[in-house]
């Protein structure tokens, strides 16, 4: 039985349960077509339904689940649609960040600290490189100023995390991602907003290459191949 939920005040048991289950749908713990039961998560998590419920919703308007009336809440598949739109306005804001950073440069020790924790995190090991990534990406829009704008791409990425997720360590080793952190940090201290927002583009262009394989590889994860897909990853 999986044990009662860990929350801080600041987190409501709502969220933290959201969270929880958000992180379980994109490391596949629970997977496409799966039924889940207010009843049954309420107990596992040791909660009332209405956090339950409140969490469905959240999952639900992040494309992660459907709730069908009378039939029951399901995990989601895949959109390679919705992976690659999201990938589209995360680079549009992540560019933008990049660029204010570089325009107003400075040494950004904490993310140099980050860049160097992921290079510890075994190869294997793909939610703590997760984790790190993330940490990654929120501290440099929080040290141009800009949190609020990685707070709208968190709430749309569910779909891409789920690729990156699988994607992490054979289709697209940890190293690379490194060297591509690396790339966007020099050029940001150094004062060169091209150069950090070709840094930029070339990492979340990384999902482009990597998504053909990562789908014939876990077809039974993704929608069926019936969209029109128009990310070229050069806008």
């Amino acid at each position: 039985m999986t044990s009662p939920l860990s929350f801080t005040p600041a987190a409501s048991i709502g969220t933290t349960l959201y969270r929880q289950l958000r992180a379980d749908i994109i490391q596949a713990r629970l997977r496409p077509g799966q039924a889940l039961s207010e009843a049954e998560v309420a107990r596992r998590y040791d909660v009332s339904r209405q956090p339950v419920r409140e969490a469905f919703i959240r999952l639900e308007d992040a494309g992660l689940v459907r709730v069908m009336p009378h039939r029951g809440t399901f995990v989601q598949k895949i959109s390679q649609q919705a992976v690659t739109e999201t990938r589209f306005v995360r680079e549009a804001l992540e560019i933008a960040i990049v660029r204010a950073l570089a325009a107003d440069p400075a040494p950004l020790p904490e993310l140099r600290a980050l860049v160097e924790q992921q290079k510890d995190v075994h190869q294997q090991d793909n939610a703590s490189f997760l984790v790190l990534d993330e940490a990654f990406h929120a501290g440099l829009a929080r040290a141009a100023g800009h949190s609020f704008a990685w707070t709208v791409i968190e709430t749309t990425k569910a779909q891409m995390d789920r690729v990156r997720y699988l994607s992490f360590g054979d289709a697209t080793p940890f190293s690379v991602l490194i060297a591509q952190h690396t790339a966007i940090l020099d050029a940001a201290e150094a004062g060169d907003p091209d150069a950090a927002e070709a840094a930029m583009r070339v990492h979340l262009t990384e999902i482009l290459k990597t998504l053909p394989r990562i789908r014939e590889s876990h077809t039974d994860l993704f929608e069926p191949a019936t969209e029109v897909v128009n990310d070229t990853g050069t806008g």
